[in-house]
């Protein structure tokens, strides 16, 4: 069985690029037994644009 984890990455509003670095997000969650799964982009903005970056993660429970 895994437990999976959300973490929401917001874009800024004029360059598109994401607020916080995802490669030390990813890194983290990894020395915590985390193990990324997918990275989900949804197209809400106008011309199908994201507004976020959602990380998704997983990791057994004993």
């Amino acid at each position: 069985m895994y437990e999976h984890k959300f973490v929401k990455v917001e874009l800024s509003t004029f360059k598109l690029a994401p607020t916080k670095d995802y490669h030390e997000i990813v890194m983290e969650h990894e020395r915590e037994g985390w193990e990324l799964v997918q990275i989900f982009a949804p197209g809400i903005r106008g011309y199908g644009t994201p507004a976020f970056y959602e990380l998704i993660f997983k990791r057994k429970v004993d």
